[in-house]
């Protein structure tokens, strides 16, 4: 049917063929590990008007309100959506943008009804987008509390500036059962251990990820000619951070049914092993973009298998005219568009491989050192001249010549670009209505707390309320017309996607209303959601959608819609 029943199959095959031993239960590839960041306080009456229709035991999370602004503060309230009795609750503020507030600190507490000093939190960077905010992790314990509404006061104490916020707690028997049940567990393999929460699509599909795990391992250590001394830690996530996939001392992946990153879960594993096999080979300065260069060479592409020459040489002035000077990605990696800079950054270094040889770049990528100036760029430079006799500037036009050989460069174009815009789309969509897992300041927290604390929520709940779904399903139907080579219908979808989001960013009540393929998919979500179902993917064709869903138990349904007099009716 479509790839979610395909790739059962592939899970199931290689699960009889490649497992391991097993413990039972107890932008974008590898970014940089970062500290914590928060959501918005929940608008309480606005999400239960909107939900008076839904049965609560389908509502698996919901997305907050925009923040709530202060004159010049805002502030983000973790985990997403409701708030339940019990909640471990993380608690910034964010200072206006271009504001830095080093060393400054922001004072925590409960007012109303009962007054509770929460603590101090500091002003630092977070993520590599290097927001300037404030978080206090973890920082409200809600055991034994009441269920109803709490003021939160937030002080800035350097300006003596204070404001409030209303936080409203659920009774905890109003939490879905299968927020309810969470619970970290493990197995392991040959090579990993396998750290993920139960209840999940990993946990229905584990058996087959884990013979995938070790199938990557194999692979990530013949590609780096070395073995694992320890074994990797991978946690899986049950909702899409960034792009699927960071590396900081344990591998964390997502792995969901409606992962609308458009990215194969086994290519983002091997990605994330060879930067932890990279680490372990050491080097005074790996450069970011030899880094990432080298993960998606050795992976045989970035999101999936790909030809990289061809499809670099498409980003050149005669071509798209994306290509981005080596320069620029040198010296801020992250900073560059993230599909164009994983792109050259791969070939670029099969270009070094191919014309050094491997174990030439392998002497120059681990005897680079620090610049006295600090800068990326002038540490390649040296290294280059070291090594190459060579410039950076010298480089770019061999890369570009190298590429200029590529005689099919011009059948990749088309995919490419709309690749960029894809993602592009995508990250809007994050920022708009899930700002939790927007690449540059996701909330990515630290693996062994969480366990250590048993808290799942704060990657657990993401939004999923009828918006979120159609948008991400009309994603994901993007995303398959790419794979399928059609472009055309591919690009209609993206801009059907972009129109919405015009709307969101315009104010406008309902920004669905007026595109008929984007009303469709949130009607279809809607009926889906209030009969119980949770969509995943549709496959729309005039008046009739085939549609997987879940329910409480993970499993995957295929169920059929008709439009009968303008109403969408399960068949």
């Amino acid at each position: 049917m479509r790839r979610y029943l395909a790739m059962l199959f592939i899970l199931i095959t290689l699960a009889a063929c490649r497992l391991g031993s097993l413990a039972q239960p107890a932008d974008d590839p590898a970014t940089p590990s970062a500290t914590i960041t928060v959501r918005a306080p929940t608008n309480t009456a606005t999400l239960e008007a909107s939900q008076t229709s839904i049965p609560s035991s389908t509502l698996i999370s919901t997305p907050t309100p925009t923040p709530t602004p202060t004159p010049a503060y805002t502030v983000e309230i973790h985990p997403d959506g409701l708030l339940y009795v019990g909640d471990q609750v993380s608690i910034a503020v964010l200072a206006p943008s271009g504001t830095r507030m080093p060393g400054g600190s922001v004072t925590f507490a409960i007012v109303e009804p009962d007054e509770q000093e929460l603590g101090q939190a500091l002003f630092g960077d977070w993520g590599i987008g290097a927001r300037s905010q404030a978080t206090l992790l973890w920082g409200w314990d809600t055991r034994g509390l009441a269920p109803g509404d709490y003021t939160l006061q937030v002080t800035i104490d350097a300006l003596d500036y204070t404001f409030t916020n209303t936080l409203t707690l659920l009774p905890t028997e109003a939490m879905p059962a299968a927020l309810a049940g969470a619970q970290w567990a493990q197995a392991s393999t040959d090579c990993c251990v396998v750290h993920y929460i139960t209840g999940t699509a990993a946990e229905r599909d584990l058996l087959g990820l884990l013979a995938l795990v070790e199938q990557q391992a194999e692979h990530a250590t013949q590609a780096m000619g070395i073995e694992f001394t320890e074994p990797i830690v991978i946690t899986i996530l049950p909702r899409l951070m960034g792009h699927g996939g960071f590396t900081s001392s344990e591998v964390y992946v997502s792995y969901l049914d409606r992962n609308y990153a458009a990215n194969s879960w086994e290519m983002v594993v091997h990605h994330e092993m060879i930067h932890m096999l990279d680490s372990r080979l050491g080097g005074e300065l790996r450069p970011t973009l030899l880094v990432e260069g080298l993960a998606v060479y050795l992976s045989g592409g970035h999101y999936k298998l790909e030809p990289l020459l061809p499809r670099a040489a498409a980003l050149l002035e005669e071509y798209s005219g994306l290509f981005i000077p080596l320069e620029v990605l040198a010296e801020d990696f992250y900073a560059a568009q993230h599909e164009i800079s994983y792109l050259q950054a791969g070939a670029l270094v099969q270009y070094l491989v191919e014309t050094y040889g491997w174990e030439k770049f392998s002497a120059f990528y681990r005897d680079i050192h620090p610049a006295p100036s600090g800068s990326q760029v002038d540490a390649l430079q040296a290294a280059l001249q070291a090594h190459f006799g060579q410039s950076l500037a010298d480089l770019e036009q061999s890369l570009i010549a190298y590429l200029r050989l590529q005689t099919d460069a011009a059948d990749w174009q088309a995919d490419v670009v709309l690749t960029v815009s894809y993602f592009d789309t995508l990250r809007r969509y994050q920022r708009l209505y899930d700002p939790s897992a927007y690449f540059r300041t996701a909330w990515l927290l630290d693996g062994n707390e969480l366990r250590a604390n048993n808290i799942t929520a704060d990657w657990l709940r993401h939004p999923s309320l009828p918006e979120n779904l159609a948008l991400e399903t009309l994603l994901i139907s993007a995303s398959d017309a790419l794979v399928n080579g059609e472009i055309v219908l591919a690009e209609d979808l993206v801009r059907v996607v972009n129109q919405v989001l015009d709307g969101v960013e315009a104010g406008q009540a309902n920004p669905y209303q007026s595109i008929p393929l984007a009303a469709d998919y949130l009607a279809i979500a809607t009926t889906l959601q209030q009969n119980g179902y949770m969509l995943q993917s549709v496959d729309l064709s005039g008046d009739t959608a085939s549609v997987l869903v879940t329910v409480d138990d993970m499993d995957l349904i295929e169920l059929h819609l008709v439009r009968q007099l303008g109403t969408w009716q399960i068949g």
